[in-house]
C-alpha cells in the first residue's frame, strides 16, 4: 500500500500566476492526495483567483508567518506523509519527488531538500549577499546541531505523520527560522534525517530581507540548540531553561 502525501504551501503576497501554475503543476506529476495553500495577509481577489485550483486554500487575515502557515497547514492534513514547498516555485515538482522518494523509498523520518549539496544543482543564483550569508549560517548551523546538513534553510522539506507527532510540540518559530528549528528538532529526537540534492532556481521578488533574516536566523540558532540540548537532557541547559518562562509552541497556539 503506497504512503498518501499531503503538501503544503506557504504564501504571502504570491505572484498569483506563479504561485497557480505552480501547484497545477504539483497536482499533475505529484498527484498528491491534498494541497494546501496557507496563504497569509491576502486580499480578497488573490483569494479568488486561486479558488479554483486542485488544492484547498487557506486564508489568514494577518501574516502569521512561513513556520506558523506551515505548522497550521501540517496540522490540517491527515496523510501518511507531510511536506512542502515555497510559493515561488523554485524546487520544481520533479524534485521535490526525490525529496518525498528519501521517505517513501529510503525509509528517512525527515527529507530536507538541499541546494548547497556538492551534488545540487544551481539554474539560477541568488545574490552574492545572499550567497554568502546562507553559507555561512549552514557552516554555523553544522557546528551546533546535531543534524550535520549542507543546508537547512531551502524551501522543501517532508516529514512522516509519526515523526511529525514527535516533533510538532517542540516548534516555536514562527517566521523562516522554523526550517532549521525542526531540522534541529528532528536531530535532538535522533529521528533519521536525510538531505536530498535537488535543482533549485532563485526566483526574483523574494520578500526576505537577508540582513534582518540572517540576523534572525542566528538567534533562532541559539535557541535551537539550547532546546535540542534539552532535549537531550543537558543539566546546564535544563538549569538555564528552568530560570525562563516557557514559550508557546506553535500546535499550542492554534489550538
Amino acid at each position: 500500500m503506497s504512503a498518501s502525501v499531503g503538501i503544503v504551501v506557504p504564501a504571502f503576497r504570491p505572484d498569483v500566476d506563479r504561485l497557480a501554475s505552480y501547484v497545477r503543476s504539483l497536482d499533475a506529476e505529484l498527484d498528491p492526495e491534498t494541497i494546501r495553500i496557507e496563504l497569509d495577509d491576502a486580499e480578497e481577489r488573490v483569494a479568488t483567483a486561486l479558488a479554483d485550483l486542485p488544492a484547498t486554500v487557506s486564508v489568514s487575515p494577518y501574516r502569521r508567518g512561513k513556520g506558523a502557515a506551515v505548522t497550521a497547514g501540517f496540522e490540517a492534513l491527515d496523510t501518511d506523509i507531510l511536506g512542502f514547498v515555497d510559493a515561488d516555485g523554485s524546487t520544481a515538482p520533479g524534485e521535490f519527488a526525490d525529496v518525498l522518494a528519501a521517505i517513501t523509498d529510503g525509509g528517512a523520518d525527515v527529507a530536507v531538500g538541499s541546494r548547497r549539496h556538492p551534488d545540487s544543482s544551481i539554474t539560477s543564483h541568488q545574490t552574492f549577499a545572499r550567497r554568502f550569508l546562507g553559507d555561512g549560517f549552514a557552516w554555523l548551523a553544522r557546528r551546533m546541531l546535531d543534524a550535520d546538513l549542507y543546508d537547512y534553510q531551502c524551501g522543501a522539506k517532508a516529514i512522516t505523520a509519526e515523526s511529525w507527532d514527535a516533533v510538532r510540540q517542540h516548534l516555536y518559530e514562527p517566521g523562516f527560522a522554523w526550517d532549521v528549528e525542526l531540522v534541529a528538532m528532528a536531530g535532538a529526537l535522533e529521528l533519521d534525517v536525510t538531505e536530498v540534492p535537488i535543482t533549485w532556481e532563485d526566483q526574483p521578488g523574494s520578500t526576505v530581507s537577508p540582513v534582518r533574516t540572517s540576523i534572525r536566523l542566528a538567534r533562532a540558532l541559539v535557541s535551537s540548540r539550547h532546546r535540542a540540548k534539552q532535549i537531550r537532557n543537558s543539566r546546564v541547559h535544563n538549569a538555564i531553561a528552568a530560570t525562563r518562562e516557557d514559550p508557546t509552541a506553535l500546535v499550542e497556539k492554534n489550538d
